[in-house]
């Protein structure tokens, strides 16, 4: 017995002890925690959408659980769903796309972490955009390698360039990450400077990881075209998406990467050690999101966020807190909070507390803009961002006296 207490913990690995919290995750607890006790919260911090799925595919999730078998499918996924999502690719973004190169994840999460794991080896360099996702870090990192944050601003739309990455790059760089439309800042990469990057990186032999997340949700071209994917520039770039954002299905969890030909058979045997299969009911009802009718309703919806976007991008402005580049992608407003007095952290943290808005601070996302600038999500309904707004504005008036 007293040897047992006594006894020495086993020591975690090294990256379980240097990972991040990722701190959006760390506000939307605390916001619960308030609302758990009685508050009213209004939360801006999250990345989710409040539409839910579209209703064809919720009908077609309790068609699953009639009793029938739900048994594994093949680690690449569904082959109809696999078929379904290059025909979407063909009439969306007019790129071919074969659908044995289309692998079905556990939400494109897991899609960037199979993309780490078969591009990444010990001591590798990837230049990811600062600021950035905060997730893509810590799986760069998980598999040895050393993630080279590249300082962006509102120039550069906070997106990589050809001259930066040239900057940056060492002979132990082995690939280059970019996240079109952006998370945190809403913005998408041009294409040209797209192209340019992967050319770039293509000649110097490392990989191209894009992740689309948010592809579907992005402003038309002025031409009233749809935007493009990287892989009508870079057909054999590793593309990363996800069902949660232009689909609305957050906690479903199904993504999908795209992988090019020549690492097909790596990235089954991935796949099927690391996960095995992605959940077969969700796969069945996904189906159900390529139909004309649900794509209707997530063009509807698409339509939805930009009048919020109008509502945030106006109300910062009346506020007086800049905005330096407008969100023309994904559902966030990036913006510059250094004129309150405040760290971004501070300033998250006071608003949460004396004015009961979740927001996330910009450290969540990289060192260049980690005080000075704080994410705020559009993906609440119109009268949670009139109403938080409000208290953010009440709030920072407080802060001037």
């Amino acid at each position: 017995m007293g040897n047992a207490e006594n006894s020495a913990l086993p020591q975690m690995s090294h990256r379980a002890q240097i990972a991040n919290p990722f701190r959006a995750m760390v506000f939307g607890a605390m916001a619960d925690e308030m609302i758990a006790a009685g508050a009213d919260v209004v939360k801006l911090s999250l990345g989710e959408p409040d539409f839910g799925a579209p209703p064809a595919v919720r009908d077609a999730m309790r068609e699953q659980y009639d009793g029938r078998p739900l048994p594994y499918t093949a680690a690449m996924g569904l082959p109809e769903l696999r078929q379904a999502i290059s025909d979407f690719y063909k009439e969306r973004h007019h790129v071919d796309v074969d659908p044995k190169r289309i692998a079905i994840t556990a939400g494109g999460s897991t899609a960037l972490l199979l993309a780490a794991a078969l591009t990444v080896n010990e001591g590798d360099e990837v230049l990811i955009a600062d600021p950035s996702y905060p997730c893509n870090r810590e799986l760069v990192r998980a598999f040895g390698g050393k993630v080279v944050d590249v300082p962006t601003n509102a120039g550069t739309r906070f997106h990589l360039t050809p001259e930066l990455c040239r900057e940056y790059w060492s002979d132990r760089t082995k690939a280059v990450m970019i996240t079109s439309p952006s998370n945190p800042t809403g913005t998408t990469i041009a294409f040209d400077t797209l192209k340019s990057v992967c050319d770039l990186a293509k000649e110097r032999g490392a990989w191209r990881i894009v992740d689309e997340t948010y592809l579907d949700l992005a402003d038309r071209e002025p031409d009233g075209s749809d935007v493009k994917s990287v892989l009508a520039c870079d057909p054999d770039a590793i593309v990363c998406s996800s069902f949660s954002k232009f689909f609305g299905m957050t906690g479903w969890r199904l993504g999908w990467m795209v992988v090019p030909e020549c690492a097909l058979e790596a990235m089954d045997d991935l796949a099927t050690n690391f996960f095995l299969c992605a959940h077969t009911p969700t796969q069945h009802a996904a189906l159900a999101c390529f139909t004309p009718e649900t794509l209707a309703v997530c063009e509807e919806r698409r339509q939805e966020l930009l009048e919020r976007r109008r509502i945030v991008v106006d109300g910062l402005a009346e506020i007086g807190l800049p905005l330096e580049v407008e969100p023309n992608g994904a559902f966030y407003a990036y913006f510059n909070i250094s004129g309150t007095g405040l760290d971004a952290w501070t300033f998250c943290e006071r608003a949460l507390k004396e004015a009961h808005v979740a927001l996330t601070p910009g450290r969540d996302f990289g060192e260049a803009t980690a005080d000075t600038h704080v994410r705020l999500s559009y993906a609440a309904s119109r009268e949670a961002l009139r109403e938080g707004l409000r208290r953010i504005g009440d709030f920072v008036a407080e802060l001037h006296g």
